[in-house]
């Protein structure tokens, strides 16, 4: 296994842990000179039953997805990085980031927040880094907040 990071993928769903992720997924691509993906997984599972009433909630969340990391894809070639892209799908994010995604792009490394937005599925299912830690292929970075952060955030 190389040292170098040629490719890396950052998970972002607007937490900010994931924006930590973010700024150590710039930092890791403009030191190495990598290809950076951006990735957020729209979790489509509450969609089922949403859907019967409005079908545009799927639409009004992959464009918020989108708009959410087209301004993280400016602040990273800002930054230098060279070659950035974008990626929203639905899906289930512990499986999609792992199994799919990483595989298909030939990813090097796998750059997430420690915890996300949806504390209530960490509760039941554990979380997504977790679970990506678990089932991924190559090397996974889990960033943490500063425990200072989390009490001023209390």
């Amino acid at each position: 296994m190389t040292l170098k990071y040629s490719t890396i993928l950052v998970a972002v769903d607007g937490s900010k842990e994931s924006e930590l992720a973010f700024n150590k997924g710039v930092s890791a691509a403009t030191r190495n000179n990598a290809s950076l993906y951006l990735v957020h997984i729209i979790d489509n599972r509450s969609f089922g039953s949403i859907d019967a009433y409005d079908r545009t909630i799927a639409d009004r969340t992959k464009k918020t997805s989108e708009e959410l990391l087209d301004g993280f894809k400016e602040q990273a070639l800002a930054a230098g990085v060279e070659k950035v892209e974008v990626i929203v799908e639905y899906g289930v994010p512990k499986i999609v980031i792992p199994k799919e995604l990483a595989p298909k792009l030939n990813v090097d490394v796998i750059i997430c927040g420690a915890t996300g937005l949806n504390a209530a599925e960490r509760f039941v299912m554990g979380s997504v880094s977790e679970r990506i830690v678990r089932t991924a292929k190559c090397d996974v970075l889990v960033v943490r907040r500063d425990p200072t952060d989390v009490l001023a955030d209390a």
